[in-house]
Formats: structure tokens, C-alpha cells, sequence
């Protein structure tokens, strides 16, 4: 069995300590040494040897950089979408839920709406049971909310 020598010995350790203090990146000392980066950071680390920058230069930094861009509402996403392929008068389902037509599962009948009130297993589940339409499982307002065009499936479509 072949014997396997210490990634670490002093000698590389004294090496790393040079080159860190020198300023070299991990890739440079690695390089050098003869270890990998990961290596080298991870020694580092252990030594307690970090190059921190000092809350100044942070600062200096963050007024410097770009301001980021707020986050993308899907909702406009879906207008703008709408707007540029000529969606946006397409027929929304309306319709408001009734909230007097609840029903057990025993209860629920073959046109009653299959909408889901609360957890499944707690006392205060029910189902919407409003009246349906064309066959469908929910009342107008709940299929409004269960089948959402799908905006990009249709713009990769063409």
C-alpha cells in the first residue's frame, strides 16, 4: 500500500502564508503550491486568514454600483404580454362565489362546484357548491381562478 503524503506540510503552509500576504488570489497560490483552489480556501479558512473588505470600501462600493431593477410583477408581465400580441380583449370568466351553496362531500351533487373550502380533514371543510356550467367542475368564479391562460405556452406557439 502506498503511502500518501499530507497535503499540508510546513513548508506549504509558509508558502500559502507568503503568497495570501502578497496578495496573490487562490487560484495563483494554488497554482503554485501544487493543491487545489478549493484547497487553498479551505486552509485559509482554517487559518483564520481572510481578506475582508473594511465597511468603507463596501460602501463606496454599493454607491457606486448600478441600482437594481425591481422585480418583475407577473401580473404586468401578463398585460405587456397581452398588449404586444393583441390578447388584452380577450373574454375573462366572471362570475362571483356564493359562499351560502356549501356542501358536504355526502351533499355534493353531480352539478354542484367541486371547489375545495379549507383543509381537507378539518371540521370547517366543505366544498363551494354553486351550480355549473357546460359540464365543468367548478362554478364560474373558481374556474376563473382554476384555468388561467397560460400566456407563454401561447406565445411560443406563435
Amino acid at each position: 500500500m502506498p503511502v500518501l503524503s499530507p497535503t499540508w506540510t510546513d513548508e506549504r503552509i509558509e508558502l500559502l502564508k507568503q503568497h495570501f500576504e502578497a496578495g496573490l488570489s487562490c487560484r495563483e497560490i494554488a497554482a503554485d503550491i501544487g493543491v487545489s483552489r478549493n484547497a487553498v480556501i479551505g486552509k485559509l479558512s482554517r487559518l483564520n486568514l481572510t481578506r475582508g473588505r473594511s465597511v468603507d470600501e463596501r460602501k463606496l462600493q454599493d454607491r457606486n454600483s448600478a441600482p437594481r431593477a425591481p422585480r418583475a410583477v407577473p401580473r404586468l408581465q401578463f398585460e405587456m404580454l397581452a398588449t404586444i400580441y393583441g390578447e388584452a380583449d380577450a373574454p375573462v370568466a366572471t362570475g362571483l362565489i356564493d359562499e351560502a351553496n356549501r356542501c358536504s362531500l355526502m351533499e355534493l351533487g353531480e352539478n354542484h362546484c367541486r371547489w375545495p373550502i379549507s383543509t381537507p380533514g378539518t371540521e370547517e371543510f366543505c366544498f363551494c357548491g354553486n351550480a355549473v356550467h357546460d359540464g365543468q367542475p367548478y362554478c364560474a368564479g373558481h374556474s376563473r381562478l382554476a384555468y388561467r391562460p397560460n400566456s407563454r405556452a401561447r406565445v411560443m406557439r406563435g
